[in-house]
């Protein structure tokens, strides 16, 4: 055995063995128990930041922890490698995206592989591969067939820079999610999935998800937005025609005083035909049309409007109702119009306020002691209705039911349930992604492409110019295509799937990965599935978490996989920062994981960063604490090989010390087991490692020699508990120490609950409550002879000569406190 630490000497060794001998390879086997653990999958844009190690090394630990446990692990990786970036780098330095994509998973692999990951790689998965597209389209089809996926014409997210529709969940702050540019709105004709037939499933079974972060599933809840109320209709007589709002607060109907329509609504145009100021609200609809729906929605931002001079039916007083139009209402959310009542919403109180437009007060508080004169804002709160003519004097509650009831009895409105989320948008007008299998005939109509004739595979003839039209139309020999109903000339459809369709089934395919009959077997997807354990960003929170579940779903609808949920256990792990902020190569901040692996090796990044901070908190990077990480490496080296060296043969009973260190030892493996077995405290885990390697060293500084077979339970079991954080290192020792086949194939170990047992215990000593002393005596003494011997200490006999001692408290193994006079 070397004499040193050196990480570079041992670590290619081990990972070119894993792979040779298939120690990481996984079978489908009904007779064992399976677990599921899973990363997810990176963009292949090059190179690994510190993020993707810290992603990875969670996800490693606890297959390699449950591998050691007995289950059938199954952790595979992939790659999501459609996206715009490398259709960029093809405008901007002419290479294929194709290519661009492939060099960069085979650097992304090589690193990967470099950092000892236990990925079965007979189960990669590349997104942009045709063995793996051919069936995103089949699964395209099956929607399709079922009804939940059309093409309609819509106002899109469309984002100049990338030249792109993008879905509502991929506007962040109004700004496109990739490239930050500034998204517009644009009408055009799209692909859609029906994501909004399983909200209600998606937001019920969100509490079965014992296992995800509340913080994940309040987002996505509030992002279904699902709300309970009415819809109505007032009355237009100028255009003879009725426009319904939908509002939860019914209760607060008397107190309309204007109603809003969004800009885009289809009456607009003919309420203004022949209003005065045209020019001005042309100009206004203009402008608010193209804003995004963050900026007209959000609550920081001053809501804008304009009186379109009609007046709408106020629909029980009959009273005129004037109509605006203003930012803050969206055409395709709920009616695209709402009622204005300022007394009881702080919105519409602002916009009142601003436009000075009537307050109209109906809802009193349950103590009847609104001062409405005095009031600076709005009351949104239930109460108690006033000047609500016979409705007046109910509590808000039952003034809701009453009036469904009457506009129901009236045929002008009902109950309704309504939603925030909306159909997802999968439309792209990108090459380097899945393209849509349906083609159109001047004749048939829209077609779905045979199943036989999948894939359809992306064109190479094309032009890459950064325009507004799909690459995919540049190919003639991509666009020209035949009729499968009529055999005539047909159009394929140019448009390709967002790449979030991808990752949303991918998890399903590392199931039954070379599979090329079908997209996975179900007998093999029902074994696996669901993923235990799946670990992420938060970012992917609405995105890609929502979409994958709606997947699943309707997987499970068409008989296609058994379960309902695709992931049981979620984990989300915290950001890798420095100095406090994100690392970005705009702030300069960037660490290489390729630097700290070539300089420490990777069980030393990988050891730092699972120690230096809770999993799901950020993570401040350290200089020194990854020198520290590489020390306490440098440490276990050589307490492996002092031991190995301390080690004799001696068949008595354990001495008093080598029966503390055992003792230790099986705290440790208490502690470790407990930490890594569904907690996930990664860094408190290492941190009893830490202290039981501080044990041996302790014990060897004040002793010559260790029994042999406690030494050996210590090696052998310290390398057992440090093998899932540090591989390498632990594969090394391993063998060198002479023990049989990889570290990684061995039995976790177990603890003995008589090795924890405690023959002695330290007592405080108090006097009136403070220690003066402290007493080691056997476990469970006899209360009296400890009240004697705590007595008989010289420091304690200091403060109760010559006083009176009152009574003396025992607390078992823990203190014993004399009260004097």
């Amino acid at each position: 055995m070397k004499d040193r630490y050196v990480a570079q000497d041992i670590e290619k060794k081990w990972q070119a063995y894993w792979l040779e001998n298939g120690v990481f390879k996984t079978e489908y086997d009904e007779s064992k128990e399976k677990y599921y653990v899973l990363e997810m999958f990176p963009y292949p844009s090059g190179n690994l930041h510190m993020g993707h190690v810290r992603n990875y090394s969670i996800g490693d630990v606890v297959a390699r922890f449950k591998k050691m446990k007995g289950f059938n692990v199954l952790h595979p990786m992939g790659w999501d490698a459609f996206g715009m970036p490398a259709e960029n780098a093809a405008i901007k330095h002419g290479i294929a995206p194709k290519t661009w994509t492939l060099d960069n998973i085979e650097n992304m692999k090589r690193q990967q592989q470099a950092l000892g990951l236990s990925y079965d790689w007979d189960r990669e998965v590349a997104t942009c591969k045709e063995d793996y597209y051919r069936w995103t389209q089949w699964l395209f089809q099956q929607f399709y067939k079922k009804g939940l996926a059309y093409k309609k014409e819509a106002k899109v997210n469309w984002c100049e820079h990338c030249h792109t529709v993008l879905a509502n969940e991929q506007v962040i702050d109004g700004l496109c999610w990739r490239c930050d540019n500034k998204v517009e709105k644009k009408d055009l004709k799209q692909w859609f999935l029906k994501i909004t037939d399983y909200a209600d499933r998606l937001l019920a079974d969100l509490d079965t998800l014992e296992h995800w972060p509340d913080r994940v599933k309040t987002m996505q809840r509030n992002w279904i937005g699902r709300s309970e109320g009415s819809q109505f209709a007032f009355e237009i007589p100028a255009i003879n025609k009725a426009v319904e709002v939908y509002t939860t607060r019914v209760d607060t109907i008397f107190g309309v005083s204007y109603i809003v329509l969004a800009p885009e609504h289809p009456y607009v145009q003919e309420l203004i035909a022949n209003a005065d100021n045209k020019d001005e609200l042309d100009a206004f609809i203009y402008r608010i049309r193209n804003l995004n729906e963050i900026d007209r929605t959000s609550t920081d931002v001053e809501k804008e409007g304009l009186f379109t001079g009609a007046y709408a039916k106020h629909p029980i007083t009959g009273k005129d109702v004037p109509i605006w139009i203003a930012n803050y209402v969206l055409v395709d959310y709920g009616t695209g119009a709402v009622m204005g009542v300022p007394a009881h919403d702080e919105r519409d109180y602002k916009f009142a306020k601003k436009y000075d437009l009537p307050i109209n007060w109906v809802v009193q508080n349950e103590a009847q002691d609104l001062d409405f004169a005095a009031q600076t804002d709005a009351y949104h709160e239930d109460g108690i209705l006033v000047n609500s003519g016979d409705f007046t004097g109910m509590t808000s509650a039952d003034a809701r039911e009453a009036l469904c009831k009457y506009f129901e009895e009236k045929g002008i409105g009902a109950k309704k349930i309504n939603y925030r989320l909306r159909d997802w948008l999968i439309s792209r007008q990108r090459y380097w992604g899945v393209p849509i299998p349906i083609v159109y005939c001047d004749h048939c109509g829209e077609q779905l492409v045979p199943e036989e004739e999948l894939p359809v595979r992306l064109p190479e003839d094309v032009v890459f110019d950064g325009g507004a039209i799909s690459p995919l139309a540049t190919s003639e020999h991509f666009v020209h295509a035949k009729c499968p109903k009529c055999g005539g000339e047909a159009r394929r459809e140019i448009d390709t799937m967002d790449t979030f369709i991808d990752s949303s089934w991918y998890f399903l395919r590392y199931t039954d990965a070379r599979n090329d009959k079908e997209a996975f077997n179900k007998k093999i997807a029902d074994y696996w599935m669901n993923v235990d354990q799946y670990i992420g960003g938060i970012e992917h929170a609405i995105l890609h978490l929502l979409y994958s579940r709606f997947f699943v779903k309707v997987l499970h609808d068409l008989g296609l996989v058994s379960v309902n949920e695709p992931f049981k256990g979620l984990l989300t792990q915290g950001m890798v920062l420095k100095e406090g902020s994100k690392m970005s190569k705009s702030k300069g901040n960037v660490v290489s994981p390729e630097e700290i692996i070539n300089k420490y090796g990777a069980d030393t990044a990988r050891l730092f960063i699972l120690f230096a901070a809770p999993v799901d908190r950020d993570l401040d990077w350290s200089d020194q604490g990854v020198e520290g990480s590489y020390r306490f490496l440098g440490r276990v080296w050589r307490i492996v090989d002092q031991y190995t060296s301390m080690a004799h043969t001696h068949d008595g009973k354990l001495t008093k010390d080598e029966t503390a260190l055992r003792r230790e030892l099986h705290r440790a493996i208490k502690k470790v087991t407990e930490d890594l077995d569904g907690r996930f405290n990664f860094n408190t885990a290492i941190s009893t490692i830490m202290e039981l390697v501080n044990a041996m060293y302790q014990y060897k500084d004040g002793h010559d020699a260790v029994q042999g077979d406690l030494a050996e339970e210590l090696v052998q079991k310290l390398l057992l508990l440090l093998a899932p954080f540090t591989p390498h290192i632990t594969e090394e020792l391993w063998h060198e120490c002479g023990y049989e086949g990889s570290v990684h194939q061995q039995a976790w170990p177990t603890y003995e609950e008589k090795a924890l047992a405690v023959d002695e215990v330290e007592i405080a000593v108090q006097v009136n409550g403070k220690v003066r002393d402290k007493l080691t005596v056997a476990v469970n003494m006899d209360k009296t002879a400890l009240e004697e011997q705590a007595k008989a200490l010289p420091r304690v006999q200091e403060f109760i000569d010559g006083k009176n001692v009152v009574k003396v408290i025992v607390v078992p193994n823990k203190i014993v406190n004399i009260v004097v006079k």
